[in-house]
């Protein structure tokens, strides 16, 4: 089978990695520390928390760049609260804003009203004038369970968007074949996915030196440093670093270099996914 980096025109055994920034949105600290990774540094795409207070300021400094929907129905911080766009009452915890953990949503989500959320981000982030290039989910939420993750592939299809999807050796942990029921569908993603847990600096690191052949995604979380993110954000401080090292650290390209990777974003992965669907379609549906 054809591999997605020849699919994207690549040979067989080039290295790909797009090195997304998480969180765009949630606060001022995060859009300047987002954008300056992405315009002057290594960062290659981006995802926007709609629900987010700051979203729309994000919105304002678009130019273009690679930006997806990080699908929002968690609010996780103590001191920090956004809820849902549509008002959806099985979405709002007692605090009146998103459940703070995965469990909590899971255990009182309606279904429909999660559908009619996430598809209403989707839109809005349109609406603001993003050329959305693709989605995922804030902490997974809609990746880890059967029932949500049938939404997140449903908007995948209707909007023609690439997904975020951890690992295929995650499988088995997560008890369904994920990948499969995508590939399925003619939806596309990255080969592997890379979650760095605290600084990203190390992680990044050792996957430049390590890298498979294929499209392999690693997130970051980058924000400059400000009161506004030190009084919320009890990871500030991995924030920060994050931001330093996707703007600053320079021996971060040159080890890319050595090591024969090659920098994307999820636009190609979204332009092939679509050309692919009307390659495919009936004559009738073309019509």
């Amino acid at each position: 089978m054809t591999s997605l980096a020849e699919r994207l025109g690549y040979p067989a055994d080039a290295k790909l990695l797009i090195v997304n920034c998480d969180d765009l949105g949630s606060s001022h600290a995060a859009n300047v520390g987002v954008y300056e990774c992405l315009r002057n540094g290594i960062a290659t795409s981006a995802t926007l928390m709609v629900p987010c207070p700051w979203s729309r300021e994000a919105a304002s400094r678009y130019r273009g760049e690679d930006i997806g929907v990080h699908l929002t129905l968690n609010a996780e911080w103590e001191l920090y609260r956004w809820g849902p766009i549509t008002h959806a009452p099985s979405l709002l915890d007692g605090d009146g804003g998103f459940p703070r953990t995965v469990q909590d949503l899971w255990d009182h989500a309606d279904i429909d009203e999660v559908r009619k959320e996430l598809r209403a981000q989707i839109e809005r982030a349109i609406y603001w004038g993003f050329d959305v290039s693709h989605l995922d989910s804030h902490m997974g939420t809609l990746q880890l369970r059967p029932e949500f993750f049938d939404v997140y592939l449903e908007l995948a299809v209707d909007f023609g968007l690439p997904l975020r999807l951890s690992g295929a050796s995650t499988e088995r942990t997560i008890g369904f074949p994920f990948r499969r029921l995508a590939a399925e569908e003619g939806v596309l993603f990255p080969d592997h996915f890379i979650n760095a847990q605290g600084p990203t600096r190390k992680v990044l690191e050792r996957t430049l030196a390590d890298l498979r052949p294929g499209v392999t995604e690693i997130l970051a979380h980058p924000a400059v440093d400000t009161s506004e993110l030190r009084s919320f954000a009890p990871d500030w401080a991995n924030r920060v670093d994050d931001h330093d090292l996707l703007t600053n650290d320079q021996s971060i390209a040159a080890l890319a270099a050595r090591a024969g990777v090659t920098l994307i974003g999820y636009r190609p992965i979204r332009e092939l996914m679509r050309k692919n669907t009307r390659d495919t379609a009936a004559p009738a549906d073309l019509a």
